[in-house]
């Protein structure tokens, strides 16, 4: 079973180039989450097993970006319009790929989501405004990449329908959680500025998705913006 019994795993990530990290700078923010604490691009991906044990990536033709209300009751329902990633992510994505253990014998669909937030004195940064969910997809990956000058932002899972999380714990920069999103549902507590100056927190999402459950096109995004729930 991917991710084992309890359906998450915390992994290391290999180092990232100082070239990645400076891209978190020229982030824009984004209008539709966070209360204008949140900074954001995004691109989407098909991703073809290799015949050296793993993963081609296709990168697929930019969207905006669609949620269901019915996992994100606060972005879902909407078109977001971000502009696409200027980093590369995918040796990173290959990590948890690999890790999760994705089904070789299909196609995967991915949205990588690049966020900072930021928080300062007096104004947390919302990290989930959504609370408690699930995003709707197979597996999720959310990697940690930066904490600068903040304090807060402990992620935790919930069996579905529990009153209390069963698992919580702060990732360190260079650490992802990997999670099987159907049977698991997560959130991230508030950052706030551990100092006198804003600080703020980098990190990357990874959604995967089997190419033939269509999360990706005209189709879905009908669905998704037609859902009501």
């Amino acid at each position: 079973m991917p991710l084992g019994a309890e359906g998450f795993s915390l992994i290391e990530l290999p180092p990232v180039p100082p070239e990645l990290l400076a891209t978190y700078d020229e982030l824009p923010v984004d209008p539709y989450m966070g209360h204008r604490t949140r900074y954001k691009k995004f691109s989407q991906y098909r991703l073809t097993a290799a015949a050296d044990g793993g993963w081609s990536f296709g990168l697929l033709p930019h969207r905006d970006y669609t949620a269901f209300k019915k996992f994100n009751p606060v972005g879902g329902g909407m078109r977001r319009t971000y502009p696409p990633l200027d980093a590369d992510f995918t040796p990173l994505i290959a990590v948890g790929a690999r890790e999760i253990g994705l089904d070789r014998d299909e196609d995967w669909q991915i949205n990588v989501h690049q966020n900072r937030s930021r928080a300062e004195r007096g104004r947390p940064g919302p990290l989930t405004p959504e609370g408690v969910h699930h995003d709707g997809h197979e597996f999720v990956m959310i990697g940690v990449l930066r904490r600068d000058g903040v304090a807060g932002g402990e992620t935790r899972l919930w069996h579905p329908g529990d009153e209390k999380p069963f698992w919580n714990g702060t990732l360190e920069p260079g650490q992802a959680v990997l999670l099987d999103d159907r049977r698991l549902a997560h959130d991230v507590t508030d950052i706030v500025s551990a100092g006198e100056r804003p600080g703020h927190r980098d990190i990357f999402i990874v959604a995967f998705s089997r190419w033939s459950e269509k999360w990706y096109g005209d189709e879905h995004d009908a669905a998704a913006l037609d859902d009501e729930n």
